[in-house]
């Protein structure tokens, strides 16, 4: 035994046991090693494993990711989802034979901040995109879209105000929650002509919705946001007033 080794040692060759705790017989068999060996021992050999193959589990874990992405990419929309008319279509709409000219428009932080209070809701963004439309020569408004959540899934909504301040036309554009959450089309009538001030609220001129409550209040909440901002835009071109491009 190698000076420093124990009893009951391991090496590359596998376990060894104690001295002695062999009987003479199992010694002899031992010995008796193939006769087409060199050394007299036998060769092991040590065969391909999917631990020992490089690479294999690299691959395999990389076709799994991809696999997973593919489905991620396919992934169909609930089944409920519901997309009822594009930006086009739904501009044709409020403004038929009309011209349509899309502006960027870009909030101080002062205007945001003004458009936030009139709102009483959250205003995220400084970039405000405005369609105004001109029929015969005469302004027929402006629409704005808004795209919100509604319970877990957004909705989209197009909201034309005129020249006053009113609500002229609201469209629902698409509808990713399940169809059964969202209200009747009277229900959504309710806004127009609508200004923005403090009855422009749920349970004041505006009904609930039993059974909708949330698309009720993300609806209302996001026509109040748009009203907001068109009133601060609106005041910005006015006389004295300063709209940032």
């Amino acid at each position: 035994m190698p000076e420093g080794r124990k009893s009951g040692w391991r090496d590359s060759r596998g376990p060894r046991t104690a001295p002695g705790t062999r009987d003479p017989a199992s010694r002899r068999a031992a010995r008796k090693w193939p006769p087409d060996h060199p050394s007299g021992r036998p060769r092991t050999v040590a065969l391909p494993t999917a631990s020992r193959v490089p690479g294999r589990h690299l691959a395999a874990r990389t076709a799994a990711l991809a696999v997973g992405f593919a489905l991620i990419l396919v992934a169909p929309r609930p089944a409920d989802a519901k997309v009822f008319l594009t930006r086009t279509e739904a501009l044709e709409l409020a403004f038929p034979d009309c011209s349509v000219v899309r502006q960027t428009r870009y909030l101080t932080a002062d205007q945001r901040q003004r458009a936030t209070e009139a709102a009483g809701v959250a205003i995220d963004s400084r970039l405000v995109v405005q369609y105004t439309a001109v029929c015969n020569g005469q302004s027929a408004g402006a629409a704005y879209f808004d795209a919100h959540r509604v319970r877990t899934l957004a909705e989209t909504l197009m909201v034309v105000v005129d020249a006053e301040g009113r609500v002229t036309r609201l469209e629902v554009l698409s509808f990713l929650e399940p169809e059964e959450y969202i209200p009747r089309r009277t229900w959504y009538d309710q806004f127009l002509k609508q200004r923005l001030d403090s009855r422009l609220r749920l349970k004041r001129s505006i009904h609930a919705v039993t059974g909708a409550t949330l698309t009720a209040r993300a609806t209302t909440d996001a026509v109040r946001r748009i009203l907001a901002l068109d009133q601060v835009l609106r005041e910005a071109e006015s006389p004295g007033g300063r709209l940032v491009p």
